[in-house]
């Protein structure tokens, strides 16, 4: 068998141009197929209470309105806790074998779906418990970013982290889309005669779960070269530009992610007169512009893209509170479109910064110590971009959690979701502010990190 189609890759070395054109890119690009395929059904499990929450009370649930956005934000919580071990499992058990078992669990929260939406006597806390299990999918992230991060050159990373980012967050949309035409259709016989089959929600997941496991399995490949232990990956926890990007991520993916959550419920309280189903065209928008922002800031700079980014975030976020207060949908849909394309462009640019900012932090590290010196450098460089893609993933992911809780408690303690925006509106300009400081200034450019603006071009 030839060696780069073992299940486990021993030489893998994507910056040498030969061996990129000759075997690696295919294998890179077979790799990152199948990690979208299942980061993409991950996505959409993990975001599906987005839309079944605002459905519950249709069916029967007296869940107050406080009650429903906790459904929507427990996943959230639990999905972005789950994102710490999923990093650490790529290279403890490998990129293909992780995806494996990973999609493999999202059966827990699609079965136990199908079997309380049926159940209108469901205490909230049980309800919320397997909501909580949705969370599996956000796990998947962060694993697929990690392991995708290993197999392309550095100079195509952005737009690959990009690509495998927006297929995993299109995920969104498609749960969005499709799960309300689905539950307008008896898929099992014991649901005939009722209206709405909430059941499909899950149901349609498991034909889908099955491929994706299937086709890693037979298609995927482990690089030896992406192991570590775990005391080499919490390394990153030192790196202080591991908390500054984490910062950043939560102003970017935790965005996306939060909105996306808690769209079709707040479209619901905010405007009830209008169909739900418009939800999915934010999460749609969002995806289709991460890898235009990966592509951005492989051509212009990580730090650039998103300082501007940041701007266009805030100014959006205005409009949606002066939307919110003056009750015109046409400006809300037309702010919160604008705030999800930023929150996908800066979620790719944001991911771009990070193996720049590494690289380039271990190559000054050996600076004058020769060739063999640096090549053994940027490995380290790679493993940690893996971790602390990991790390900020899941820290970023906890947006999830408190935008649909920050509208939740807004609407419960002032009948309004103006409140929870202008929270949002202060935490950007932090963000803004960050970029600039600390990757923007000249001084900054020039004395701590020498090579960071010649990498980024």
């Amino acid at each position: 068998m030839d060696k780069i189609s073992k299940r486990w890759i021993d030489e893998w070395n994507p910056d040498d141009a030969a061996f990129w054109r000759k075997t690696g890119k295919r294998v890179a690009w077979r790799n990152l197929g199948w990690s979208i395929l299942a980061e993409n059904i991950g996505f959409s499990i993990w975001l599906v209470w987005s839309v079944v929450a605002a459905r519950l009370k249709q069916v029967g649930f007296h869940y107050t309105t406080d009650q429903l956005f906790q459904l929507v934000a427990i996943p959230g919580l639990v999905g972005a806790l789950m994102r710490f071990p999923y990093t650490f499992a790529v290279p403890k058990f490998g990129g293909r074998n992780w995806t494996v078992v990973s999609a493999l669990l999202l059966l827990i929260p699609t079965l136990s779906l199908v079997y309380f939406v049926n159940r209108v006597d469901t205490p909230f806390w049980l309800m919320a418990t397997a909501a909580a299990t949705a969370g599996l999918g956000g796990g998947n992230f962060a694993s697929s970013m990690a392991n995708i991060s290993f197999f392309f050159p550095d100079k195509e990373k952005g737009f690959a982290l990009g690509l495998n980012a927006a297929g995993g967050n299109i995920g969104v949309s498609t749960v969005q889309l499709l799960v309300p035409i689905v539950v307008g259709y008896a898929l099992l016989p014991s649901s005939a005669g009722k209206k709405l089959h909430l059941e499909n929600a899950g149901l349609l997941w498991l034909p889908l779960i099955a491929i994706s496991v299937v086709g890693a399995f037979l298609f995927m490949n482990n690089l030896s070269s992406a192991r570590s232990n775990f005391k080499d990956q919490m390394v990153v926890a030192q790196r202080r530009h591991t908390w500054i990007m984490a910062w950043l991520y939560i102003g970017t993916f935790g965005s996306f992610v939060g909105f996306s959550a808690a769209f079709p419920l707040l479209l619901k309280t905010q405007f009830p007169e209008v169909s739900t189903n418009l939800a999915f065209l934010g999460a749609l928008v969002g995806s289709i512009a991460r890898p235009i922002g990966g592509k951005l800031a492989d051509r212009i700079g990580g730090a650039k893209v998103t300082f501007w980014n940041f701007v266009a975030m805030t100014t959006a976020t205005v409009g949606l509170l002066y939307a919110l207060q003056v009750k015109a949908f046409p400006l809300f849909l037309f702010a919160f479109l604008l705030l999800f394309i930023t929150t996908g462009v800066g979620n790719g640019s944001t991911f771009r910064m990070i193996p720049v900012i590494f690289r380039s932090f271990h190559a000054k590290r050996v600076l004058g110590q020769g060739d063999g010196a640096l090549a053994e450098a940027m490995i380290v460089a790679r493993r940690e971009t893996a971790a602390v893609i990991g790390m900020v993933a899941a820290i970023g992911a906890l947006g999830g959690y408190f935008i649909p809780r920050a509208f939740g408690a807004s609407i419960k303690a002032t009948g309004g979701a103006t409140a929870a925006v202008s929270w949002f509106i202060a935490f950007y300009v932090t963000c803004v502010g960050t970029t600039w400081w600390c990757y923007l200034r000249r001084s900054f450019m020039t004395r701590r990190l020498p090579s960071l603006a010649s990498a980024q071009a």
